[in-house]
C-alpha cells in the first residue's frame, strides 16, 4: 500500500491511496472460506460448497467491504502520523467505471486543511469588563422582600394601598376565568388603583388590562394566559375580591437573621445589608463572566483574520448529513455554521498557545465542587468527602457529563488567560445599568 498527497493550495490537498492484491487478499480468502464452511446451498453438503460458487456469489462484497476497512484506518493513520490537520473528513473522489478487477486500485480523497494562523489576545479595540455593584436601592429591596417572605398575612375587611387581594378575573369573550393574587404596589393603573381602593370582600370591579400591572407578566399570570397575547389584549375583565390581606414585615430581629443565616452568622442590620449586597455580587459576577466571554468571541473572530476551505467545507456539509443537500442547502448552511467553525479554530490555537488543557483530577475537583454548590441549594452544606468523591465517579462514569463538565471547565480556563491578557476595560455598573446596556 502506498500513500502521496498532492498539494493544490495552502487549504486544499488530494490524498491518493494505492493498494493491490497483496494488502487484502489473504483475509479476503480467508472470510471466503469461513462464508464456504457455514454456506447452505441446494445439492451441496455443508462445507462442500465449491469455492469458485462462493466467490462468484460473495466475492466483489467481500472484496469491496474489506478494502473500504483498509481505506478508513490506513487513511486515518496516515493523517495522524503526518500530522494534517483537516476540517471535516476526507472525501472520496467519484471516479467512474471504476474496476475492482485490477491489480491495483487507487483511491483519491479530497482534504480541506485548517488554516495556519496567529492569534492576538491583545486586539486593538478593547473589550468592556462590566462589574456588577449591588447598590443601596437593589439592597434595601432585597430587605423588604425578605421581609415580605418572612411577615405574616392579617386578614382585612376592606382594600387599602399596599394590600394583596384574592379574586378571581372573568372575561367570558376571552374565556378567562383564573383565581390568583394581586398586590395593590403592583397596579399600575390610577384607575384602577382608585377602583380598588376601598373594595370589600365578594365586590366585583371591572379593571382595563392595558396598562393594569407594572410589568407584563403580571398580566400573563393574573389572566391566566401564556406567551405574548396577553401583551396585546386590550379588554374589561370583572375581579370578584374573595379575600384581603395585609402583609405585615417580618421584624429584623435575631430570630429572623438565625433562620436566614444560621445562628449568630450575623446579628445586625448592618451585616444583613452587607451579606446581601456580598452574595448578590457573586452571582452578578458569573453573568459579568458570561457576557466578557461572548464579548472576547466576538472580538477574536472580528480581529482574527484568516481563509478556509469554503467550497470543501460546502460538498462536505452537502453529504455528510443523514440527508444529503443541495448546494443552495449546503451554501446557507455553511454560511450559518461559518462563524462557529472560525471560532473553533481560534479557541483550538489559543488552547494550544498557551497549554490549557483539562486534567482527569482536577476535572474531578471541578466536578465535586459543582455537586457541592447543587447539595447546598437543598440544605446539604456540609457533605463528607468521601460522599462527594463517590457521587464525583458516578458523574464522570458518563461521557456525556464528562464532556459537559470539560467544557465548562475550560471556559474557565480560557476566562482567567482573557482576564489576564486581553485588552479590557473595567467598567463598573448597577445591575439595572447592566441590563439597560447590555440587552436594551
Amino acid at each position: 500500500m502506498q500513500i502521496t498527497k498532492e498539494q493544490i493550495d495552502e487549504l486544499n490537498a488530494v490524498v491518493t491511496v494505492a493498494i493491490t492484491k497483496d494488502d487484502y487478499q489473504e483475509k479476503v480468502n480467508k472470510i471466503l472460506n469461513d462464508y464456504r464452511k457455514q454456506a447452505n446451498i441446494p445439492g451441496f453438503r455443508k462445507g462442500q460448497v465449491p469455492l469458485g460458487l462462493i466467490k462468484k456469489q460473495y466475492g466483489k462484497a467481500v472484496l469491496v467491504d474489506e478494502v473500504n476497512k483498509l481505506l478508513q484506518d490506513n487513511l486515518n493513520k496516515y493523517l495522524t502520523e503526518e500530522k494534517l490537520d483537516v476540517l471535516g473528513n476526507p472525501l472520496p473522489k467519484q471516479q467512474e467505471n471504476f474496476d475492482w478487477d485490477k491489480e491495483e486500485l487507487a483511491f483519491e480523497f479530497e482534504l480541506g486543511l485548517a488554516p495556519e494562523f496567529d492569534v492576538n489576545l491583545k486586539t486593538k479595540k478593547s473589550v468592556t469588563h462590566y462589574k456588577i455593584v449591588a447598590d443601596t436601592k437593589m439592597v434595601n429591596e432585597q430587605v423588604e422582600r425578605i421581609q415580605k417572605q418572612y411577615g405574616k398575612l392579617v386578614s382585612k375587611n376592606v382594600v387599602e394601598k399596599n394590600d394583596e387581594v384574592n379574586g378571581t378575573f372573568k372575561n367570558e369573550a376571552e374565556e378567562i376565568d383564573n383565581k390568583t393574587t394581586i398586590e395593590l404596589s403592583k397596579i399600575k393603573s390610577k384607575k384602577a388603583l382608585d377602583a380598588l381602593t376601598g373594595a370589600k370582600v365578594g365586590d366585583s370591579i371591572t379593571l382595563k388590562t392595558k396598562g393594569l400591572f407594572t410589568e407584563d407578566y403580571l398580566l400573563s399570570s393574573a389572566l391566566g394566559k401564556q406567551g405574548d397575547d396577553s401583551k396585546k389584549l386590550n379588554i374589561e375583565v370583572s375581579f370578584t375580591i374573595e379575600e384581603i390581606n395585609e402583609r405585615q414585615l417580618a421584624p429584623l430581629d435575631q430570630e429572623l437573621f438565625d433562620k436566614l443565616f444560621g445562628k449568630d452568622a450575623i446579628s445586625s442590620e448592618k451585616e444583613l445589608k452587607e451579606r446581601i449586597k456580598e452574595d448578590s455580587e457573586k452571582q452578578f459576577e458569573q453573568q459579568a463572566d458570561q457576557k466578557l466571554l461572548n464579548d472576547i468571541t466576538e472580538r477574536l473572530i472580528e480581529a482574527t483574520k484568516f481563509n478556509l476551505p469554503a467550497d470543501f467545507l460546502k460538498k462536505w456539509i452537502q453529504i455528510s448529513g443523514e440527508k444529503p443537500l443541495s448546494e443552495d442547502e449546503a451554501k446557507e448552511e455553511y454560511e450559518r455554521s461559518e462563524k462557529g467553525l472560525r471560532y473553533q479554530l481560534i479557541e483550538g490555537k489559543i488552547i494550544r498557545d498557551n497549554g490549557l488543557q483539562v486534567q482527569l483530577e482536577e476535572l474531578k475537583e471541578f466536578a465535586k465542587g459543582f455537586i457541592k454548590s447543587q447539595m447546598a441549594q437543598y440544605g446539604h452544606l456540609e457533605p463528607k468527602e468521601e460522599e462527594l468523591d463517590s457521587i464525583a465517579e458516578r458523574v464522570l462514569g458518563n461521557q456525556d457529563e464528562v464532556k459537559r463538565l470539560s467544557e465548562q471547565l475550560m471556559s474557565q480556563k480560557l476566562l482567567t488567560l482573557y482576564k489576564e491578557k486581553a485588552n479590557l476595560k473595567s467598567k463598573e455598573v448597577s445591575y439595572d445599568n447592566f441590563v439597560k446596556e447590555v440587552y436594551g
